[in-house]
């Protein structure tokens, strides 16, 4: 698929023919499936949208077009996108295997919280690469936030989160965020790592959200790959990466249905500004047209 191909571009001349017909039907399904949906929420959505058409008698595709936007804002409005940020200070940790862009995505979910007026630190508890440490500290300084540092490498990182939990409290910043392992180099479990982060931290204060990394270009892969997180991490919310365009926008719909979890944050570009809350509305006018 070329890399310029849209949602919004492949439904703009079908929705500009005159009337509804076989192939309009054939050449959305078409659609839907290349932008990532999935087989089985296409033909949900299809067959929602064909009943609609027949109970209001219309062939019009601008008629369809709009059933279309409504439908899919009303399946991704069904979970609440809101984090939960009111705890002071409000605990974050982020989750998800390596690859998916989580170090860029604490940087620029930082630097998001930073231009609404939060105060924010970074806790550095992938502490089994040299490499993400450092990596993490530029990213957390160039979205303002100060940074933890493990004190030797392989530091256990639990006590990188006890540590930057307790900064938090004693200087009254806003908001910890706890970066994490992806995969571990020792003989302990992921998960059990995770949970052992979890109950040192909640010794302290409640822990406001998990949020688990997902890489868009992956697609259902990803959320395969990551199904351990959401068994066992208490994943609160889902933050879709590399978004770029609508190529991949179904995706977005096909993952919350399949998980049962909100996603609360979407990232449609690398720069640092390019992580922004999700509004259901505001995301099927930009993946509809």
């Amino acid at each position: 698929m070329a890399a310029s191909w849209s949602l919004s571009g492949a439904l703009k001349s079908m929705f500009a023919r005159d009337t509804i017909d076989a192939e309009t039907w054939s050449d959305l399904e078409d659609a839907m499936i290349s932008a990532d949906f999935g087989p089985d929420i296409t033909e949900s959505v299809i067959d929602e949208l064909r009943a609609s058409v027949a109970r209001f008698k219309t062939d019009d595709p601008t008629d369809l077009k709009r059933m279309l936007r409504e439908t899919l804002e009303e399946r991704l409005a069904r979970l609440d996108p809101t984090l939960t940020l009111s705890a002071r200070p409000a605990v974050v940790l982020v989750v998800g295997v390596n690859g998916v862009g989580k170090t860029t995505t604490i940087g620029k979910f930082t630097k998001f919280l930073v231009g609404h007026g939060r105060t924010v630190v970074v806790g550095a508890a992938d502490t089994f690469r040299a490499a993400a440490v450092e990596q993490l500290a530029t990213w957390a300084e160039r979205g303002g936030a100060e940074i933890v540092r493990p004190q030797q490498q392989g530091q256990d990182p639990a006590s990188v989160a006890f540590q930057t939990v307790e900064r938090a409290q004693r200087e009254g910043i806003d908001i910890a965020i706890i970066d994490t392992a992806g995969r571990l180099q020792t003989k302990s479990g992921l998960m059990d790592e995770l949970g052992k982060i979890r109950r040192v931290v909640e010794k302290q204060t409640e822990i406001a959200e998990v949020l688990l990394v997902l890489d868009a270009t992956t697609g259902q892969n990803g959320v395969a790959q990551a199904e351990a997180f959401i068994q066992h991490a208490g994943v609160t919310g889902l933050v879709i990466t590399k978004l770029d365009g609508s190529a991949k926008g179904g995706f977005v719909l096909a993952v919350q249905e399949r998980t049962g979890i909100p996603i609360k944050l979407v990232g449609q570009g690398e720069g640092i500004n390019d992580l922004t809350g999700f509004t259901p509305h505001v995301f099927v006018q930009g993946l509809v047209g």
